[in-house]
């Protein structure tokens, strides 16, 4: 039995099997606007405990 899931993008129901390509979004369209959200910074992934001055860390290199 194959799972079905949400498409993260748009919520509709999604069949989790080989078949569907796009897994698991619902279509390319929905994939192509998740990679532009991502691409404009709309989604981030938070630091826990960033440092208040990246000079203080010894950081400021990498820039």
């Amino acid at each position: 039995m194959a799972a079905v899931v949400d498409c993260p993008n748009c919520g509709k129901k999604v069949v989790w099997v080989e078949a569907n390509k796009f897994r698991p979004f619902c279509s390319e369209r929905c994939k192509q606007i998740d990679l532009g959200a991502w691409a404009t910074e709309k989604y981030s992934i938070p630091a826990i405990n960033p440092p208040a001055d990246l000079e203080d860390e010894g950081l400021s290199d990498l820039n």
